[in-house]
C-alpha cells in the first residue's frame, strides 16, 4: 500500500499560509494525478476559507516507474509550477491563486492555492452547455494571450528544433510501444516512414509561443462566473503551437472549433499529431508498469490512441458485430 503525504504536512502547510487560527477539519485526495497529489482541505477558523487544495510533489505521490530524459518530457516540482504560475499570470491566463509555497530548504515540495469552486470545463460541457460555450470563448481568447508570448527557441533547448525534438521523442515512443504491443511493432517501419516523412515537410520556425502541453477540458476549472482557470500548469514551456493544438483536437473533439487557428503549420500539425498519439501509447503503457490505480483509463488511453497512430499509416478493417 503506498503512503501518501503525512495530513500533519498538510496542516503545517495551512498553518504556514493561513496563521494557527485556522484549522484542518477534513483532508480528501482528489482523483487523477500522477506525478503530484492533489488534496482539498476543509478549514475551520476566522476569516479562512471553506476550502483550499493542496499541491504535493513527494516522491511516494509520483506514480510513474520511469520517464524519458529528454526536454519534452514535462516538468514536476515546485519550482517549474511557480515558474509557470508567474508566467501565466504575466501572460493574462487565469490560474488558481497561490496562498503558499514551501521554502527550497523544505523535506517537501508543497503549494496550498484557492479552491475553484465550479466544476471542469469537461463536466459542463454535458451539464451545462451554455455555460460552457461562454467558458470555451473566453478560453479562446486566453490561447490568443499565450500565443503571443514568444521565445526565438523552445524552452530548455535553445541547440534544437522543436521538429527535431519532437522527431527523436516520437521514435523513442514508437520503439518502446512497439515493444510493448504487437500491433505497432508490426507497423513499425510505416509509422518510422511516416514520422521522417512528416518531418522532413516542416519548413524551419524561429518563433515559439507558450504552450500548456496537456490542456485538456479537465484541465480547466470554472468559476462561478465560467472563467475558466487552468491547472496542472508545470508543463509550460514555448513550443510549437501546433504542439498545443494537436492535443487540444484530441482532447476536445467535438468542442475544438472556437479554439482553431487558420494560422498553424499543417505539416507541423501533422507531424505533432502522430508523435502525440504515439506519446499516448507509450507513456500509460509504462505507467501501468508501476501501481498506479486507474489501470482501464490508462489502457483506454493507450488502446484509442494505437488505434489513431495505425489508422495514420493503413485503413483499419471494419469491426463486425
Amino acid at each position: 500500500m503506498r503512503d501518501f503525504t503525512e495530513p500533519s504536512e498538510l496542516r503545517r502547510l495551512v498553518r504556514e499560509a493561513l496563521g494557527s487560527g485556522c484549522r484542518v477539519t477534513g483532508v480528501e485526495r482528489l482523483r487523477g494525478g500522477s506525478k503530484k497529489g492533489v488534496y482539498r482541505l476543509t478549514l475551520t477558523g476566522t476569516g479562512a476559507p471553506p476550502t483550499v487544495i493542496a499541491y504535493s510533489w513527494a516522491p511516494q505521490e509520483n506514480f510513474w516507474p520511469s520517464v524519458p530524459t529528454d526536454p519534452l518530457t514535462p516538468a514536476s516540482g515546485l519550482a517549474p509550477f511557480l515558474a509557470a504560475h508567474h508566467t501565466l499570470n504575466a501572460a493574462g491566463a487565469r490560474t488558481p491563486r497561490l496562498l503558499h509555497a514551501s521554502e527550497p530548504a523544505e523535506p517537501a515540495d508543497l503549494a496550498l492555492v484557492e479552491d475553484i469552486p465550479g466544476d471542469t470545463l469537461e463536466r459542463t460541457f454535458t451539464t451545462d452547455p451554455p455555460r460552457a460555450a461562454k467558458a470555451l470563448a473566453e478560453l479562446s481568447l486566453t490561447l490568443d494571450r499565450m500565443s503571443a508570448h514568444t521565445a526565438p527557441h523552445p524552452a530548455r533547448t535553445p541547440a534544437a528544433t522543436s521538429e527535431a525534438l519532437t522527431l527523436t521523442r516520437a521514435l523513442s515512443d514508437l520503439a518502446e510501444a512497439a515493444a510493448r504491443d504487437p500491433r505497432v511493432s508490426e507497423a513499425h517501419p510505416a509509422l518510422s516512414d511516416r514520422l521522417h516523412a512528416l518531418h522532413a515537410a516542416v519548413t524551419p520556425r524561429t518563433t515559439y509561443s507558450l504552450v500548456h502541453g496537456e490542456l485538456g477540458p479537465d484541465h480547466v476549472l470554472l468559476t462561478p462566473d465560467a472563467h475558466p482557470v487552468l491547472i496542472d500548469i508545470e508543463g509550460l514551456t514555448h513550443f510549437d503551437p501546433e504542439h498545443e493544438h494537436a492535443f487540444l483536437r484530441l482532447r476536445f473533439g467535438p468542442h475544438y472549433a472556437p479554439l482553431a487557428r487558420p494560422s498553424l503549420d499543417p505539416a507541423r500539425l501533422a507531424l505533432h499529431t502522430l508523435a502525440l498519439h504515439l506519446s499516448l501509447v507509450a507513456g500509460p503503457l509504462r505507467l501501468l508498469d508501476g501501481d498506479f490505480p486507474h489501470r482501464d483509463a490508462m489502457r483506454g488511453i493507450a488502446e484509442h490512441n494505437t488505434r489513431e497512430a495505425l489508422r495514420l499509416v493503413r485503413p483499419l478493417p471494419e469491426q463486425t458485430e
